[in-house]
C-alpha cells in the first residue's frame, strides 16, 4: 500500500482501518477454530476441556514459533512491493514456504510423543493420555496451517486482505461443522469427543490451504509463486531464516509465558485448569484485534522502509497506537462488567463443577482486564520493529521480560505467597508490562534517532 509522505491524521487512521479490519477479522476467524473446540468440548465434558487446554498449550507453542518464518515474509514483501521488486517478492515467499515445511518435520516427533513429556511436567496420567490422543491427530494440521500463514503474510503485505478474511472464515465454518458432527456424533456420525475435535481442526486447515493457494496462483500470475517451487534459493533462504528465527523465538518466549501458566494451573487441579483455559481463550480473542493492528503496523513500516519515508513511519505509528488503546479500554470495560456471562458460555450448566469453574474463571478475567493495555502496547511496538526488520534485540528483550520477570512473578505470587490462580495471572501482567516498556522505548528511540 503506497502512501504519500503528507498523509493527514484522518487519512492515516482510515488507511489503517481499511487494511486492518479484514486482518482482524481473519485473526478472529482463525482463532475461532480453537475457541469453537473449547466451547464444544467444554459442553461435552470437563475432562475433555482440561485435556484440550493442555494439548493446545503445547501445540500452540510450537505452531506460533514456526509462524516466525511466515511473519518474516510480511515486512520483506511489503518492502519489496514498495520498491516494485516482483522477483524478490516471489523469492522471499517461496523460501518462507520451504522453511515452514522443514520446521513441521522437525517438530512432529515432539507432538507425537507428547504424553511422556506432559507426565514429566507434572500432569495427571489421564490428562496427559487424552492430550496425546488429540495431538497425534491435530499435529498434522500444523503443516497446512504454517503454509497458510506464509501465504496470508504474502497477500496481506500486498494489501489483499479481504481474501485472507474470506478463506479463514471458510476454514472456521468447516471446523465448527466438523466439531458438531464428530464430537457429539450428530446426524449419524460416530461420537468421538476430543478425537473428533482434532480431526475437524486438521480438515479446516486443509480447506484453508487449498483455497488460499488457488487464489494466490490465479490472481497473481505475474509472481509465478508455485512455478519451480522445488528449486532452492539459498541466499533468500538465509535472509528469511535469520529474520524469522528471532521472530519465532520471541513468539516462543511470549507464548511460553502463557503456556507455562497453563502448566502451573494444572498443578492446582482440573477445575482451575479448565477455568484458566476459558479465561485464556477470552483474553486471546481480544488480543486478536491488537494482533491485526500489529500486522498493519508491520506492513506500513515495511512500506515506509522501502521508500525511506520516516515521517510516514512515525505518524502511522502514533495512529495505530491510538486505535489499539481504544480497543484496550473497551475490552477492560467488558471484562470488568460482565465476566460471569462470558465464562458461562464455555460451561455446561449440568456439569457438577459448573459453580467452581464459574467462580474461578470470573476471578481470572478480572486480572486479565489489567493486562489489556500493556499487552496491546507491546505487540504493536513489536509489529513496528518487525516492519523495520529489527528482530534480534527485541527477542532478547522479550526473553528477559517474559522469562526473567513474568514467570518468576507468577510462581512467587501463585505458590510461594499463596494467591493461587489469580497470583499466577498477576505474574503475566508484570511480564507484559516490562516487555511493553522495553519495546516502546526501542521503537521510538529508533524512529526519532533515524
Amino acid at each position: 500500500m503506497k502512501q504519500t509522505p503528507t498523509m493527514t491524521w484522518p487519512q492515516h487512521l482510515r488507511a489503517i482501518m481499511t487494511l486492518g479490519i479484514p486482518l482482524i477479522g481473519g485473526h478472529l476467524a482463525q482463532f475461532s477454530i480453537g475457541l469453537t473446540d473449547t466451547i464444544m468440548l467444554g459442553r461435552y465434558s470437563t475432562g475433555a476441556l482440561a485435556a484440550l487446554t493442555l494439548a493446545s498449550a503445547l501445540m500452540l507453542l510450537l505452531f506460533l514459533m514456526g509462524c516466525g518464518f511466515a511473519w518474516a515474509v510480511m515486512p520483506m514483501v511489503a518492502q519489496f512491493d514498495a520498491q516494485n521488486d516482483a522477483t524478490s517478492i516471489r523469492r522471499a515467499t517461496r523460501m518462507g514456504l520451504w522453511l515452514s515445511v522443514l520446521y513441521f518435520i522437525a517438530v512432529l516427533p515432539v507432538l507425537w510423543f507428547s504424553g511422556p513429556l506432559l507426565l514429566m511436567l507434572g500432569q495427571a496420567d489421564q490428562l496427559a493420555a487424552d492430550a496425546q490422543t488429540y495431538l497425534r491427530i491435530a499435529a498434522f494440521g500444523i503443516l497446512p496451517g504454517l503454509l497458510v500463514m506464509v501465504l496470508k503474510s504474502y497477500l496481506a503485505a500486498l494489501s489483499r486482505t479481504r481474501i485472507v478474511l474470506l478463506m479463514t472464515l471458510a476454514a472456521s465454518l468447516a471446523n465448527a461443522l466438523g466439531n458438531y458432527l464428530l464430537i457429539f456424533g450428530s446426524f449419524g456420525f460416530p461420537e468421538m469427543g476430543i478425537t473428533g475435535a482434532a480431526i475437524a481442526s486438521v480438515l479446516s486447515q486443509a480447506v484453508s490451504l487449498v483455497g488460499i493457494g488457488l487464489y494466490a496462483h490465479f490472481s497473481l500470475p505475474a509472481h509465478s509463486l508455485f512455478t519451480r517451487l522445488w528449486k532452492p534459493d539459498w541466499e533468500m533462504f538465509a535472509r528469511v531464516f535469520w529474520l524469522g528465527l528471532p521472530i519465532g523465538l520471541t513468539t516462543l518466549a511470549e507464548v511460553g509465558l502463557f503456556e507455562a501458566t497453563s502448566l502451573m494451573m494444572g498443578w492446582l487441579g482440573t477445575v482451575p485448569l479448565a477455568a484458566h483455559g476459558i479465561a485464556l481463550q477470552t483474553s486471546a480473542t481480544a488480543f486478536m484485534i491488537h494482533l491485526g493492528f500489529a500486522n498493519v503496523a508491520t506492513i506500513r513500516a515495511g512500506n515506509a522502509l522501502g521508500r525511506n519515508d520516516l515521517d510516514h513511519l512515525r505518524r502511522g505509528a502514533v495512529a495505530v497506537f491510538v486505535l489499539s488503546l481504544i480497543t484496550s479500554c473497551v475490552t477492560v470495560a467488558v471484562f470488568l462488567t460482565v465476566p460471569g456471562p462470558i465464562v458461562s458460555l464455555f460451561i455446561n450448566p449440568a456439569d457438577p463443577a459448573y459453580g467452581a469453574i464459574l467462580a474461578t474463571g470470573m476471578a481470572l478475567l478480572t486480572v486479565a482486564a489489567l493486562f489489556q493495555l500493556v499487552d496491546g502496547a507491546q505487540v504493536i511496538a513489536m509489529g513496528l520493529l518487525r516492519g523495520m526488520q529489527d528482530t534480534r534485540v527485541p527477542m532478547i528483550m522479550a526473553i528477559i521480560a517474559y522469562w526473567g520477570v513474568g514467570i518468576p512473578c507468577s510462581y512467587l505470587l501463585g505458590f510461594v505467597w499463596g494467591y493461587g490462580g489469580t497470583g499466577i495471572w498477576s505474574g503475566l501482567v508484570v511480564g507484559l508490562a516490562v516487555a511493553a516498556v522495553l519495546m516502546l522505548h526501542r521503537f521510538w528511540a529508533h524512529a526519532w534517532r533515524a
